[in-house]
């Protein structure tokens, strides 16, 4: 199985190379690189006792806007009204509390102080947004990730109030709803985006879809702030 070490060049090998996921190792994370990267169905996940890694996993996990489930429980914590969901208003806030999130069964965490400095550059050009659920003026929920296209890519979320990633992560999908995207990429499938409706698609399907969703629109940079999706 070859994995493939990044030289200088911003090129990637061919996805279908990594045969468990992992495809590359080394480079950087400036934005011309992770912005190719996404482009192309690979994503970087490492720790900080690691060199970058670059991985596009077979499966895919896809979470198809249509498909988004909510369940009871989750449609009465909706309805009590007792949270509020914003976008792009503290971007570095919801990346660094994800950060501090604790994960059973994890030591550390992945996004190192490296790839928080990358997506909030991200942010800062247009690239990257956040869905914030608000409790009052407390944040107690919220996730990250970028747009490319009518493409969204979630990285992480976290949660301090209970059921706000899943407010989170509902609030989102309504947004890209609105803007006409009809996935999200949610990169390996677990509990948790399981059963807000995602599913496992080979990797195949899924790189055939990417560059479908990529062409399909231009990116729609800058803060996701209003109140209602417009051009």
């Amino acid at each position: 199985m070859p994995i493939y070490r990044l030289s200088p060049a911003l090129v990637f090998p061919p996805p279908s190379e990594a045969e468990d996921g992992l495809l590359a190792v080394g480079g950087d994370l400036s934005p011309e690189r992770l912005l190719l990267a996404y482009s192309q169905g690979i994503f970087p996940w490492y720790d900080e006792t690691q060199p970058i890694l670059w991985h596009s996993p077979d499966p895919r996990a896809v979470l198809p806007v249509a498909a988004l489930h909510v369940g009871r429980s989750l449609r009465k914590v909706l309805a009590r009204g007792a949270y509020q969901v914003r976008f792009d208003t503290c971007f570095p806030a919801v990346i660094r509390a994800c950060k501090q999130a604790y994960r059973p069964g994890q030591a550390g965490t992945w996004i190192t102080d490296e790839m928080e400095a990358a997506y909030v550059a991200l942010h800062r050009q247009g690239f990257a947004h956040s869905a914030e659920v608000y409790r009052g003026e407390a944040l107690v929920g919220g996730l990250y990730g970028l747009s490319l296209g009518r493409m969204f890519f979630g990285e992480s979320m976290f949660s301090l109030a209970s059921d706000a990633s899943k407010v989170a992560a509902v609030g989102l999908v309504e947004r890209v709803r609105g803007f006409g995207f009809l996935y999200v990429d949610c990169q390996v499938l677990n509990p948790h985006t399981a059963s807000l409706g995602a599913e496992e698609w080979p990797r195949a399907r899924y790189l055939k879809t990417l560059a479908e969703e990529l062409a399909a629109a231009p990116t729609r940079r800058g803060p996701w702030t209003r109140a209602a999706p417009g051009p």
